[in-house]
């Protein structure tokens, strides 16, 4: 590109303009890539107490599921479940982080509602319910969670590549660029400023 562009001050102003508007691309992208970062870090910063936290709720829920299967029977317990109906009190919204869409599980913990006749059932199975209700809830949060990482990890991936090619792309090659122009319209100058010594003298 740099042969085949005339050594003229509209072409070094042209390419100095180039330059700094590359140079300012990257400082919004390197800004926008460190927002994006930290937005990530505090996404897996929050997933890793709710992991702790529903693998301490799981290990509860299935040792009480365990002993309702052991004291009810395993088709008392199937009954139940399958009378529980499906989870449908959350919205998803969603609102954005320098350009990128991340969403926002909405909803309210509701009192659990017997879905049984507590005369064919006991505490195990009252146990195991409240547990799991309480991993449904986190769950929630981890989808949330996790759709967020992928999204934000797949955006800072995008922008370190735009990124990089300014850096190590762009910007160096309007450097150069600038640079050999400059050096082309000294060298020229020089050159006038000695033809027109000579002119001078050539006068006197």
């Amino acid at each position: 590109m740099q042969e085949n562009v005339a050594s003229t001050k509209a072409n070094l102003i042209a390419a100095q303009s180039s330059l700094d508007f590359s140079k300012k691309g990257f400082e919004l992208l390197d800004k926008k890539r460190n927002v994006l970062i930290r937005n990530l870090m505090e996404f897996m910063d929050r997933a890793k107490t709710i992991q702790q936290e529903m693998r301490e709720i799981f290990k509860e829920a299935y040792e009480a599921l365990t002993v309702a299967n052991v004291t009810l029977g395993i088709n008392e317990v199937n009954e139940v479940a399958r009378s529980i109906p499906l989870a449908t009190e959350f919205n998803i919204l969603t609102y954005s982080v320098m350009g990128v869409e991340i969403p926002q599980i909405k909803f309210e913990k509701q009192e659990i509602i017997p879905y049984y006749s507590f005369y064919h059932t006991n505490t195990a199975l009252d146990v195991a319910l409240q547990r799991f209700q309480h991993v449904k809830y986190l769950l929630y949060e981890l989808a949330e969670i996790e759709d967020s990482v992928y999204k934000l990890a797949i955006e800072i991936k995008r922008t370190q590549k735009r990124t990089n090619a300014l850096k190590n792309i762009q910007i160096p090659k309007y450097e150069a660029l600038v640079k050999l122009i400059s050096e082309v319209l000294e060298e020229k100058e020089r050159e006038d400023f000695f033809r027109l010594k000579v002119l001078k003298r050539k006068k006197y």
